[in-house]
């Protein structure tokens, strides 16, 4: 009864340690047995890798936009060179003297308003067609956080500002037009003096005649419809004006910056600085030219996008485009961990807690009956 007991005990150690290594029996049936073999050392850098791989995608594309300002900056560097370009030759048309044109005496029956003030100074033209729209847009960024709507906004309010400038001054260099009151600034005494053919001869301070040859177009009215034509732009998209569900009320926001631009425009025309030909032209040429600008860095305000610039959903595409493949690579990497983890098992022919019941081919029933003797 002994021995039947001790085959019996030698059967089942014949079962359980059958195939497994010598160090392995030697130590105690846990998983301890072996934390420490080759399986960490091929399993663990295969995880280590998928994950680093993961982790850097991950940064790269949250980075995107942490560190877009860098980029744009670079990418726009150009553009902003030409903009000072501009804004040079914008300077250097005040120092250039306008055409003369020919004024006769019977042309000065619509030359004769007085020579009043401005009701909108110079200095203020700057602070509500450049400033305030700066303002807003610093605001919007300080909401949304997207350096792209923030540079592509400056660069395109930039450009709409110093390309009017130069046309206009160009404009009003070239045609020469005098101002209503032009025989006050050519004869400040009253005392008109004309030449043999008919022409004034002015005896009045030489930068005041000057000014009085620049009446077209009018510089205030298409530097307002310019800037604040820009920010009716810039606002109809940010909310949404047009979004065909019938808030009509949103037109009121995109009306005040243009009815202000208008009424300054007005103003000019009561002044006596300008013809309401030429208050005309200049609305025209602003909002031309803030819409073109504009139209460059962000869709039309009826757009479904109108609300961002075309940079901002470039980069979200990309964005997407990134999360999409490192979704595709998870799957691969789970099937080949799973590959290599199978792999190993049949090669080491250990099972679950290192123990396998395959037998080995060196080895007989007798021999395991008998305890493998």
């Amino acid at each position: 009864m002994r021995r039947r007991n001790s085959g019996f005990l030698s059967f089942l150690k014949g079962i359980f340690f059958l195939g497994v290594p010598q160090e392995v029996q030697s130590s105690t049936l846990d998983c301890s047995a072996i934390s420490n073999s080759s399986i960490p050392l091929i399993k663990i850098p295969l995880i280590e890798q998928k994950n680093q791989q993961h982790r850097m995608r991950s940064q790269i594309t949250s980075n995107m936009m942490m560190s877009s300002g860098v980029m744009v900056a670079r990418t726009y560097v150009y553009d902003w060179l030409i903009l000072m370009v501009i804004v040079v030759i914008g300077s250097l048309l005040h120092l250039i003297h306008p055409f003369y044109r020919f004024v006769g005496k019977d042309m000065m029956t619509n030359l004769k308003y007085p020579l009043k003030s401005n009701t909108v100074p110079f200095w203020a033209v700057p602070t509500y067609a450049l400033l305030l729209p700066m303002v807003i847009f610093v605001v919007m960024y300080l909401r949304r956080r997207d350096i792209y709507d923030l540079h592509h906004a400056l660069l395109g309010l930039f450009y709409s500002a110093s390309v009017t400038t130069v046309i206009t001054n160009a404009i009003k260099l070239a045609v020469g037009r005098p101002r209503p009151d032009f025989f006050w600034r050519c004869f400040p005494d009253g005392k008109d003096v004309y030449d043999q053919l008919g022409n004034v001869i002015c005896h009045g301070k030489r930068s005041v005649i000057d000014e009085g040859h620049k009446s077209f177009p009018s510089g205030h009215t298409s530097w307002s419809f310019t800037g604040l034509g820009f920010l009716s732009l810039y606002l109809a998209g940010k909310i949404k004006a047009f979004d065909r569900k019938g808030h009509v009320a949103k037109l009121c926001i995109i009306f005040l910056p243009l009815l202000v631009a208008s009424l300054v425009g007005i103003s000019r025309v009561d002044d006596y600085w300008h013809h309401w030909q030429d208050v005309f032209a200049g609305g025209l040429l602003g909002i031309t030219v803030a819409g073109l600008c504009y139209l460059q860095f962000f869709p039309p305000p009826y757009h479904a996008q109108g609300w961002g610039p075309y940079a901002y959903f470039e980069e979200l595409e990309l964005s997407r485009n990134a999360q999409a493949a490192n979704a595709a690579d998870v799957p691969d990497a789970q099937a080949m961990e799973t590959q290599n983890e199978s792999h190993l098992d049949e090669q080491s022919g250990i099972g679950c807690m290192g123990l396998t019941l395959s037998p080995t081919p060196d080895q007989s029933p007798q021999d395991m009956e008998s305890g493998g003797r």
